[in-house]
């Protein structure tokens, strides 16, 4: 009923850039907020950026400005720019968002199925 389909990770070197986009689709009556989190191998899955419906943002600690979330609701879509890469943020990196919709409207959390972000030399 409601899905959400990310694209853009891949492999990049130390210091490069990747942008991840993620497409909300189904019935879909509003959007409460949309972000990224992320699971590095061996470790649990951590909060990488947020935005809610009225434009506020949380950062993970560890993005120390190097990642830009921005989010057009219109579209239903998120994006995800990050620069600065290090081998440490290689992980797979998901999309997540609070949808009301679906047959009755209710409102949830929905994922996606996540992408592979590797940054290694």
């Amino acid at each position: 009923q409601v899905q959400l389909v990310e694209s853009g990770g891949g492999s990049v070197q130390p210091g490069g850039s990747l942008r991840l986009s993620c497409a909300a689709s189904g019935t879909i009556l509003s959007i409460h907020g949309m972000g990224w989190s992320r699971r590095a191998p061996g470790k649990e899955r951590e909060l990488v950026a947020y935005i809610t419906l009225g434009g506020k943002i949380d950062y993970a600690d560890f993005v120390e400005g190097r990642f830009t979330i921005s989010r057009d609701f219109a579209k239903n879509t998120v994006t995800l720019n990050m620069n600065r890469l290090k081998p440490e943020d290689t992980a797979v990196y998901y999309c997540n968002a609070d949808i009301a919709g679906g047959s009755y409207g209710y409102r949830n959390d929905y994922w996606g199925q996540g992408t592979q972000v590797t940054v290694s030399s």
